[in-house]
């Protein structure tokens, strides 16, 4: 049907997206971060998180003539702790350590144009190798500086 996306019919995380273009991220059971790459090309709708996240990345794939039908979403209360991150490279590149709650150094990964990163705990910083656009989405409101705890 051309208003409905191609979806897979696997449990999530869904779809056939190569492992090779993801790289789930975690230290000593805690999820840290979710490095998506940009030759990541799912053919079917494709979450690479999973459900219970408090942030989902996915791709929804729909064929021409597709169409995602007018909606509104329902004031749903969540109680969340903590802020995740959804960052896109969309131009350059960049060198992310990724830290663990304790703030040890986990892990150090290149991310380049295209590449999609989310932080689901402890801790980050970046490193500009050239000349770099990061798009940044994470939950809101926004109180300031207070939220960010610099080590």
């Amino acid at each position: 049907m051309p208003n409905e996306p191609n979806v897979a019919a696997s449990p999530e995380p869904t779809g056939s997206a190569s492992i090779d273009h993801v790289e789930h991220i975690s230290s000593n059971g805690t999820s840290l971060a979710y490095i998506i790459k940009a030759a990541i090309d799912p053919k079917v709708t494709t979450f690479l998180t999973p459900s219970e996240l408090k942030q989902q990345v996915g791709f929804v794939v729909y064929p021409a003539g597709g169409e995602v039908k007018r909606h509104v979403h329902r004031a749903l209360e969540r109680h969340l702790i903590g802020t995740s991150e959804v960052i896109v490279v969309r131009k350059g590149r960049c060198e992310i350590d990724i830290y663990n709650d304790d703030r040890q150094l986990v892990a150090t990964r290149e991310i380049l144009s295209g590449d999609i990163m989310l932080m689901t705990g402890g801790g980050h910083g970046f490193r500009m190798l050239e000349d770099t656009v990061l798009l940044e989405i994470k939950q809101g409101p926004y109180t300031g500086i207070d939220e960010k705890e610099q080590f």
